[in-house]
């Protein structure tokens, strides 16, 4: 893990990494801020900014006061035309709806370079990110994921769940939920929500897990470069990307499944050629 990464907030990278990103795009302005129906479905879960291109980033919204905050701001449905970069700046700031704006426009800002790069990041249908848990090894969670706890318990691995909830707590049958980061200590493998990256836990999670031998940031959040994670240790990323937007956006609005519309990636270090590179392969 890099030392100087680490003396430098996390957030302050990627709006300086924005910033860059946008300067080599000619500076993406925002087409539209799409909020999904209010509902408690997993569908409703993210917001999606739309850059004028058709690329789209996503931010999570059930974290605090986050959703209220967003659908609350007055100039919420009058983003249109706003430099993207000039919203990520948001992300460094302490106010809960503008870090969420701000995450959206890099990773907004991140699925534009890709294309514009013309480097597609490595499809997959494992929602895992890689960790490929195996029979005996300590699996590291942070944050449950429900749906993913069938895949680690089919493996044999042993499973410990870090959460902020105090009413999760608890031994369960085929795993523990812990409130102290203490209990990723002695983790192979960790697998971890994007939402480190909007409540600031980030470091203090990457420390906990300091002796895990592949720590995975998976979820449609995870849509950013992967480049500061990369230098604090964070071995692969697990994003989505849309591949049909006028599917996706009809999906999104009317607050249905859009999964079919926003294909499954993981970018790996070992396979990315890196931002610089994909900076300059922009013709």
């Amino acid at each position: 893990m890099s030392t100087g990464a680490s003396m430098t907030a996390i957030t302050g990278l990627y709006v300086a990494l924005a910033e860059r990103i946008a300067a080599r795009l000619g500076r993406p302005r925002v087409r539209a801020l799409h909020l999904p129906p209010a509902s408690a479905a997993k569908e409703a879960e993210f917001c999606a900014l739309e850059l004028e291109d058709g690329s789209i980033g996503f931010s999570f919204l059930k974290l605090g006061a986050t959703e209220a905050l967003l659908r609350a701001r007055p100039d919420a449905g009058a983003l249109a035309g706003m430099e993207a970069a000039a919203l990520a700046r948001g992300y460094a700031g302490s106010d809960p709806a503008a870090k969420a704006l701000g995450f959206a426009a890099i990773n907004a800002l991140s699925q534009q370079l890709f294309s514009r790069a013309h480097w597609t990041p490595p499809a997959t249908d494992d929602s895992l990110g890689e960790i490929e848990p195996g029979s005996g090894e300590h699996i590291g969670m942070i944050g449950l994921f429900r749906p993913l706890l069938a895949q680690v318990n089919a493996s044999g691995a042993r499973l410990t769940v870090l959460e902020l909830r105090p009413e999760l707590a608890g031994e369960r049958e085929t795993y523990r939920v812990t409130l102290d980061p203490a209990g990723l200590a002695t983790c192979d493998k960790v697998l971890s929500t994007c939402s480190v990256m909007l409540n600031d836990t980030l470091d203090d999670v990457l420390a906990a897990c300091r002796n895990a031998r592949h720590i995975a940031i998976v979820g449609p959040t995870a849509g950013c470069v992967p480049d500061p994670l990369f230098d604090r240790g964070v071995d692969s990323i697990g994003g989505r990307r849309v591949v049909d937007a006028e599917g996706f956006l009809d999906a999104f609005r009317h607050g249905r499944k859009w999964g079919a519309f926003a294909g499954k990636y993981v970018i790996a270090r070992q396979d990315y050629p890196g931002v610089d590179h994909l900076l300059e392969s922009i013709g």
